[in-house]
């Protein structure tokens, strides 16, 4: 059984600096001061959130899968997780996750894997890589600058043999991962559009996005 996680200290959802509304199979990029915080919510559950932080006075500077999980020493990401930049430094920390399973191994689907995965039939199908693409193009990046990135509520398995395997997610409606910035940081995501896979239950739907003032207040309800 999967186990839930939380801050002792969560935040009242009402007291957002800004709330944004993500569609099924969408892209969104905003800016996170450091000091605020993100909250990532799976509105319907069963969501993948292909996420990528850039350092927002250097996008050559950028989250790096491999740092992070060489510095935690887990498979997985989660409350007390620490997002290691390209540099070696600290980007963003988990400091709230009611789901308790994020994967950042697999990578992001693209018309060519989904190609490869399952067909010359679902090539045409939009996917993750193209989004990150669209959007980081918003801030002067190329497809170039697109690296491997976390997959928030993505239930990603490691099998004995080593080898990775996407199965059913295991987040329910309204859960969340919430992230402390540590630098200014440029969040860009891609709400999964797969539905080649069981990572979004085979029904993309929306995510919400909320960023928090570094000192906002506490309530006991998320």
């Amino acid at each position: 059984m999967t186990k839930a996680f939380s801050a002792t200290r969560v935040r009242d959802a009402a007291s957002a600096l800004q709330v944004h509304d993500i569609p099924a199979e969408a892209p969104w990029s905003g800016i996170v001061k450091r000091g605020q915080s993100i909250r990532i919510i799976d509105l319907e559950g069963q969501q993948a959130v292909d996420t990528l932080f850039y350092n927002a006075a250097d996008f050559s500077e950028r989250y790096s899968s491999q740092d992070t999980l060489r510095v935690q020493g887990s498979a997985y990401v989660t409350s007390g997780t620490r997002l290691i930049s390209s540099e070696g430094r600290l980007m963003a920390t988990v400091t709230a996750d009611s789901c308790g399973r994020h994967d950042t191994s697999a990578g992001a689907c693209s018309c060519e894997s989904n190609t490869a995965r399952f067909g010359h039939h679902v090539k045409y199908q939009h996917a993750c890589r193209e989004n990150f693409v669209i959007e980081v193009a918003k801030h002067g990046m190329s497809k170039r600058d697109v690296v491997p990135n976390i997959n928030f509520f993505m239930n990603v398995p490691v099998e004995p043999s080593g080898a990775l395997a996407i199965v059913d997610g295991v987040s329910k409606p309204g859960d969340y991962v919430e992230l402390r910035a540590e630098m200014d940081v440029l969040c860009v995501i891609s709400n999964c559009p797969q539905i080649n896979n069981p990572c979004n239950g085979f029904n993309p739907t929306p995510i919400r996005v909320l960023i928090f003032a570094a000192d906002a207040p506490a309530s006991s309800e998320g």
